[in-house]
């Protein structure tokens, strides 16, 4: 079927909306009518080169749709069931998948760009083959993707909504409450408040966090970070020493410490704001070449933690729905976290915006 995508091309290339065809799904895929999708910092990330993938490349991995047509095999999803997609794809037999470790799964792994066990069901006006981000590729009006790559949640939720779920407030939230597993009366620092960062502290918040600090240059991004559970905020643009400042005001140093902008240098101070014991992890996404230095001894003398979080050490099947409950009952913020819709036509704009740093969570409407 015909479909609109947001296609990047190549380096030194702006993305772009081109008309490209779908095909049905196959065994054991599903094809789905996309509802939302969100611009993602892991979407810049490829357009950037800091996140490696191989052009042409549908962008997209964090959103939400209907159903509309199902490959053989397929038993658990049918047409009209909405979903979620997953970037991360699940075999559900490997070691990871059966101890509660799925978001490492080894058996669901593919060649970049491609659907589970290598397939494309994309191609352009011209034949040619289109790879898909995170075997998504969601930034799209329709995508077909494995049955394994998305997960059905409970119906009459916004769409628009839950698609922030498969990436930005999973990576966040999963990071505190699944990585970190932060204890109730703790005091924690994030670095970084932008959709992944202001999610974090909403998973700080729930669970059971009584110090909150959100640290960021941008002051609305601080701003923001109130309404998201943020206790404290700090602009590091104007703090003439950060950690410092930071111990003075937790009271020697945080429980647990976020990093969610993707640099080493960040990581190391993140690491150097905690008590001793303490417990940092690493969620941002840096490019291959970026590297933390520490001192070798504070891990033996500080018998501090360091530790990353890939996908806020995810099982989706069973946090995605968890996820979307939290949101029904009013204990977790996703209205607020869209800072602006637009449509398809205007994904240029979008990427602008991300980059400048103007929005939490910029969502592209179907």
């Amino acid at each position: 079927m015909r479909s609109r995508a947001v296609v990047f091309r190549g380096e030194n290339q702006t993305v772009h909306v081109e008309d490209i065809l779908v095909d049905p799904p196959g065994p054991g895929e599903v094809t789905i009518k996309m509802a939302a999708c969100g611009v993602c910092h892991s979407d810049l990330s490829v357009t950037n080169g800091t996140l490696p993938l191989p052009a042409p490349v549908i962008l997209g991995h964090e959103g939400a749709g209907v159903v509309t047509q199902v490959g053989a095999g397929v038993t658990e999803l049918k047409v009209g069931d909405p979903v979620i997609s997953s970037f991360v794809h699940t075999c559900g037999k490997c070691r990871y998948c059966v101890t509660g470790r799925a978001n490492l799964c080894e058996g669901g792994r593919s060649a970049p760009g491609t659907l589970f066990g290598g397939h494309r069901r994309t191609t352009d006006g011209n034949g040619q083959p289109l790879n898909v981000m995170g075997g998504c590729g969601v930034m799209a009006e329709y995508a077909t993707l494995h049955e394994n790559s998305v997960v059905k949640i409970a119906p009459g939720v916004p769409l628009d909504r839950c698609a922030l779920i498969g990436c930005g407030v999973m990576t966040g939230w999963g990071a505190a409450c699944n990585t970190a597993k932060v204890e109730p009366g703790s005091i924690c620092v994030v670095f970084g408040a932008g959709g992944v960062g202001l999610s974090t502290m909403q998973g700080c918040q729930n669970a059971g966090a009584t110090m909150i600090v959100a640290v960021d240059m941008l002051a609305h991004k601080l701003d923001m970070a109130k309404t998201f559970g943020a206790t404290h905020v700090i602009d590091a643009s104007k703090s003439g020493n950060l950690l410092k400042e930071l111990r003075k005001l937790t009271g020697g140093g945080a429980d647990y410490a976020f990093e969610c902008v993707g640099h080493g240098s960040i990581v190391a101070q993140a690491y150097a704001c905690l008590r001793n014991g303490g417990t940092a992890v690493v969620v941002g996404l840096s490019s291959p070449d970026n590297v933390t230095t520490l001192r070798t001894a504070s891990f033996a003398f500080e018998e501090k933690t360091l530790k990353g979080s890939f996908y806020g050490s995810t099982r989706p099947r069973h946090d995605f729905p968890r996820l979307v409950s939290l949101y029904q009952a009013g204990k977790l913020k996703l209205d607020e976290l869209i800072t602006k819709r637009y449509r398809i036509e205007e994904a240029p704009q979008a990427f602008e915006d991300l980059a400048q740093g103007r929005n939490a969570r910029g969502v592209i409407v179907f």
